[in-house]
């Protein structure tokens, strides 16, 4: 199948490999501009090496970018983590249109901190979705769904590359499939169970240490690495990665430090106790212990 692919960073580089070791022909890579500092994108680099063309554009709702794919006269367009808004005038044009990948089950969780958000919300599974492009956010008919189970103690980070991003390749691959074998599935949406959430940003990274224990755990793997769940210690920001959650009997006010033992630092939490073994203040990120160290925090004082 003639294919195009829309993506960047190691998913689409992994989903290019996947391609090609099935004997698909990508015809292009299109990807965004390289980084400052000129340090080519990992799919970029894949296909330069593999001899397939590479474009690169600011925008891809240009007659340029529409030009380039009529050109190309490509069965399909695949879309493996895109940033970009990829138009109409452009996703219509391959002869079977385009699919793109989503790490969650639509129609739940539509946006792009999907991930993010199946966390703080508490969910117990999630999966990826490919689905037929249109014109909405995330709302085109579904190709294929695979389901994942997320781990208790899965952050964003984890829960993407070691369950999302492996089975997202392989899913990719078995929905050419499905297209080559003719009449593909295009189940629709059921929109009553749709959902969008905003861009996980710092104003939903707050901790508010007098909710439960799992809430305030939940937050904080929702934001591990990006942007990272934050409290506050002498008005400046702390935020806090790889956490874990301890059942605990303790009387401590919710956000008081319990202890600080070899690099963790223990906070309490209603009915639990988070265990921080990563901070970041302005600086860069360091065991949760020698930032206590270098912050002046010790036990008993109030996080807020």
């Amino acid at each position: 199948m003639r294919i195009i692919l829309i993506g960047q960073a190691a998913f689409a580089e992994k989903t290019l490999d996947k391609l090609t070791s099935k004997g698909e022909e990508v015809l292009a890579v299109f990807c965004p501009p390289d980084a400052p500092g000129g340090k080519f994108d990992p799919v970029k680099q894949r296909a330069l090496q593999l001899g397939i063309p590479v474009h690169q554009h600011k925008t891809l709702k240009t007659p340029e970018v529409r030009d380039q794919f009529a050109a190309l006269n490509a069965d399909l367009a695949i879309l493996a983590f895109v940033t970009q808004i990829v138009p109409p005038q452009v996703f219509d044009l391959p002869r079977y249109g385009s699919i793109c990948f989503h790490p969650s089950l639509l129609p739940k969780y539509r946006g792009r901190s999907a991930i993010n958000w199946t966390l703080i919300n508490g969910e117990t599974k999630t999966g990826v979705t490919l689905f037929w492009v249109d014109e909405g956010i995330d709302t085109g008919p579904i190709l294929l769904q695979k389901e994942v189970a997320v781990g208790p103690d899965d952050t964003t980070g984890t829960l993407y590359f070691n369950r999302l991003f492996p089975v997202g390749v392989e899913a990719i691959a078995e929905s050419v499939d499905l297209i080559k074998a003719g009449n593909p599935p295009r189940i629709a949406q059921d929109e009553s169970r749709a959902n969008y959430d905003p861009p996980c940003g710092d104003e939903h990274g707050r901790i508010d240490w007098t909710q439960s224990a799992q809430a305030v755990y939940n937050r904080i793997r929702g934001c591990d690495p990006q942007p990272g769940a934050h409290t506050t210690w002498q008005g400046k920001m702390v935020r806090l990665y790889d956490c874990r959650l301890q059942s605990s009997t303790s009387s401590a006010v919710p956000g008081q430090v319990t202890a600080i033992e070899g690099e963790d630092l223990h906070i309490a939490t209603l009915g639990g106790t988070i265990i921080a073994k990563k901070a970041r203040g302005e600086g860069g990120k360091i065991a949760a212990a020698e930032f206590a160290q270098q912050s002046g925090i010790r036990v008993g004082v109030q996080l807020t």
